[in-house]
């Protein structure tokens, strides 16, 4: 009894030490603050600023730049919508970001390159699937798609090889770390505080009713904020729980590594070249996709990264591979993938396997035409039962105390996220004007 009341009271003491220490600091107060300074929460920031100038609203950034993450280090795609389960969250979004995005992109004078995408059915088993993808596209409302046969293909791309194919022309490519770059000079511009190298380790119910939640970094300095938004990417489940919520769904991160098609090829396509997707497996599959630098990249595979921030092999992190690999989705997940999983690991060390992959409808790119490239780490949603979450997922259910219920969370917003951005901000905007009464 003695010792449970002095564990009681030491932990009070703790949290009152801890309260204390805060409380002494000088912080800055903000109606709200954005957490995570990718597209999505950089976009976010700037719609949320627009329709509400007379607040004060920050974005912190753990990073020493914005788009550090998934938002620099992915295809630079433009996505049309095609893929998508029609009546999903992806498919509308997608669509209407894609309208906005180019919008978006003139006005502000960005480099883009219409270039369209081709999806490629090299075998006749993949035609029934090609057509319903051509299907989706039609119900999602994807502008201008087309069903070509192998001699209109041939037109558009002279070295693709295939039966069928879908053509979508206003896929696109861009700089995706340019257009965050973008968001976060227009949320500047319009009085929005910006703050780099702050990376949120603690909330603490702050003593001010009108400022409650308290968002501690690091290196010890603190906001506060009325409320809060967290658009985290890979560290999206961290925060979450950080704030009282549940861990799922859990964020699983897997590297996809590219080959740069070398300089003196780089007229073998103009346009996005994708396969058809195959259902047994997760992911799209290795695509070729022309980048707005000029080089032109062949990938990725999908492995799984030892850490969050897993870029390369050597990028280890203990503490976050003992939390996936106890994970029981992911476990669950891995068993069912076993095989294509061994398969990826063996493409990501032979980079002729790779190679072969592209091949199959691709004409004359051989295993010299490449060289290594980029990669990039996608934050993989999971559920405790293995399956892989598609969607995009928005939490507000409460956490803690008054901290919990000022947060809304941006869980899971993969690709096509960044095609998305500024339709998600509207959304995002909607559910924080509903929430919280703005």
């Amino acid at each position: 009894m003695l010792l449970s009341k002095y564990r009681q009271i030491t932990y009070c003491s703790s949290i009152f030490n801890s309260f204390r220490r805060y409380s002494t600091l000088k912080k800055d107060q903000y109606d709200i603050v954005v957490i995570g300074g990718g597209v999505v929460g950089s976009a976010s920031a700037r719609e949320l600023l627009q329709r509400y100038p007379q607040l004060r609203i920050a974005i912190v950034e753990k990073e020493k730049k914005y788009a550090s993450h998934q938002s620099g280090n992915n295809s630079g795609v433009i996505h049309a919508g095609i893929y998508y389960k029609p009546g999903s969250l992806k498919a509308k979004l997608c669509v209407r970001g894609l309208q906005l995005t180019y919008k978006y992109l003139d006005e502000k004078g960005i480099r883009y390159s219409k270039c369209g995408k081709l999806i490629v059915a090299t075998q006749r088993a993949e035609v029934p699937r090609l057509l319903d993808l051509y299907e989706r596209g039609l119900k999602n409302g994807v502008k201008d798609i087309q069903l070509l046969d192998n001699k209109e293909m041939h037109e558009i791309e002279p070295n693709c090889k295939g039966i069928q194919a879908v053509w979508s022309p206003h896929t696109g490519i861009v700089s995706w770390e340019e257009v965050t770059n973008s968001y976060i000079k227009d949320f500047v511009k319009s009085g929005g505080k910006s703050y780099l190298n702050f990376e949120v380790t603690k909330f603490v119910e702050a003593e001010d009713a009108d400022y409650p939640v308290m968002i501690i970094d690091n290196k010890g300095s603190a906001i506060q904020a009325k409320y809060v938004l967290t658009c985290c990417g890979l560290h999206s489940d961290t925060i979450a729980v950080l704030t009282g919520c549940p861990e799922e769904p859990k964020i699983i991160p897997f590297r996809g590594e590219y080959l740069y098609v070398v300089p003196h090829k780089s007229n073998i396509a103009k346009a996005n070249i994708y396969p058809v997707p195959d259902p047994r497996f997760p992911f799209l599959g290795v695509h070729l996709t022309p980048r707005i630098d000029g080089r032109i990249i062949v990938g990725p595979n999908a492995i799984l990264a030892f850490s969050k921030e897993g870029y390369r092999w050597g990028d280890i992190n203990l503490r976050e591979l003992k939390e996936i690999c106890s994970f029981s989705g992911f476990r669950k997940m891995a068993m069912k993938y076993a095989s294509f999983g061994i398969k990826e690991m063996a493409r990501s060390a032979i980079m002729p396997l790779q190679v072969m992959q592209i091949q199959r409808y691709i004409q004359n790119l051989t295993s010299a035409d490449v060289e290594k490239g980029p990669a990039g780490v996608r934050a993989q949603a999971m559920a405790k039962d293995g399956t892989l979450i598609e969607d995009f997922v928005f939490d507000s259910k409460p956490g803690t105390g008054a901290i919990g219920s000022r947060v809304l969370h941006c869980r899971n917003a993969p690709s096509p996220g960044a095609t998305s951005s500024l339709a998600i901000a509207e959304m995002i905007a909607d559910k924080m004007k509903e929430e919280f009464k703005l």
